[in-house]
């Protein structure tokens, strides 16, 4: 009884459906099936490593024996410290054709379609932890609030987003809508849902800006936002004149 082709094999593990005539085979066929399952379980241990977060270099000698072991020059060639992405990329980037004919005659079929795969495999994950890494350079927003107006200015109302850097750094966003009074100040506060503490910001200057988030501070203790109308005395006190707040709410 002839035996599937590997290549169909391989795909069919990569999911592509396999056709009635194809899984009538495998139903009787020992063989097959097992190869398949071998190949398919190849997928699933590349695919679940996505989320394994940043990819480790490996040592240049791993490189080096899997250029003697499929006779290629180009794994060889991946320099110490070049990191897992590229490596992948480098090792994936000679044509799978070319492997397979490059390879000592001694190597099955299945030999080559599980590198093959592992290649293909290696070469995604090269592509996802470069989007991954990007992705986490960029500020993540953790919190929002919508900040509502105080009934001695009914006009007014703003938004507070509270984003967070790769580094762990907090920053607040405050984005105010109300007309400026003619003397004083606008000052920015963290208060506690209770009242019982509040925390100074620092002084919005327009109707726009962003300030640092204390290290340490819980924002989940300090959830309320609040803008308030402060008047040139000096007293670094709350004046109790609240144009806007909201509570933050956690993403």
């Amino acid at each position: 009884m002839p035996h599937l082709d590997p290549d169909r094999l391989s795909l069919i593990a990569l999911g592509e459906p396999a056709t009635d005539g194809e899984r009538a085979h495998l139903d009787v066929c020992d063989a097959c099936a097992l190869e398949l399952a071998e190949l398919e379980y190849t997928v699933v241990v590349g695919r679940s490593t996505v989320a394994l977060g940043d990819l480790e270099a490996p040592p240049e000698r791993v490189w080096g024996r899997i250029a003697d072991e499929l006779g290629l020059d180009a794994a060889r060639a991946v320099p110490a410290g070049t990191d897992a992405e590229a490596a992948a990329g480098a090792a994936a980037s000679v044509p799978v054709e070319d492997r397979v004919a490059s390879a000592p005659a001694r190597r099955t079929p299945r030999f080559r379609l599980l590198f093959a795969l592992a290649a293909s495999i290696a070469l995604v994950l090269g592509v996802v932890g470069t989007v991954a890494l990007v992705r986490q350079s960029q500020p993540v927003e953790i919190a929002a609030a919508t900040l509502d107006a105080f009934p001695a200015h009914p006009d007014a109302s703003g938004s507070a987003v509270v984003v967070e850097k790769a580094d762990g750094a907090r920053l607040i966003e405050i984005d105010l809508d109300d007309a400026a009074a003619d003397d004083g100040f606008r000052e920015v506060w963290l208060i506690k849902a209770d009242a019982s503490d509040l925390v100074s910001l620092g002084v919005l200057e327009g109707t726009t800006g962003t300030f640092a988030v204390p290290d340490g501070l819980d924002l989940r203790e300090f959830a309320l936002v609040d803008v308030s109308q402060e008047p040139d005395d000096g007293d670094p006190t709350h004046s109790g004149d609240s144009i806007v707040r909201g509570e933050l709410g956690f993403a």
